[in-house]
């Protein structure tokens, strides 16, 4: 397992990948699902190009093209502690200092 912070997010989102995901993902209690990946390939996919973690709302606009209008509800049900506090984490991003939940 790469390094983490004090709250469990990896120091260095380049050493993240899916494995560390499935162990950081156990230990928030979340069984990885089909919806988890698309969420969670799709905000590495924009940090890889942006260098930065995707905002919520930029993950809900991902969902809804496959999902529907029921996407953001759908992100929540995914990640019930919040975007910042589990779907970040299990991504592989830094823990957010502001955040937008979308």
């Amino acid at each position: 397992m790469p390094a983490l912070d004090a709250e469990g997010y990896l120091l260095d989102p380049a050493e993240w990948t899916e494995g560390v995901a499935v162990e950081l993902a156990r230990r928030e209690g979340i069984a990885l699902g089909p919806d988890h990946w698309d969420a969670i390939r799709f905000m590495r996919r924009y940090w890889e190009e942006h260098q930065v973690a995707a905002d919520a709302r930029f993950v809900i606009r991902h969902l809804t093209e496959r999902l529907g209008p029921g996407a953001r509800n759908r992100l929540f049900e995914l990640f019930p502690y919040g975007y910042p506090a589990q779907a970040c984490k299990i991504a592989g991003m830094r823990r957010p200092r502001a955040w937008s939940t979308g």
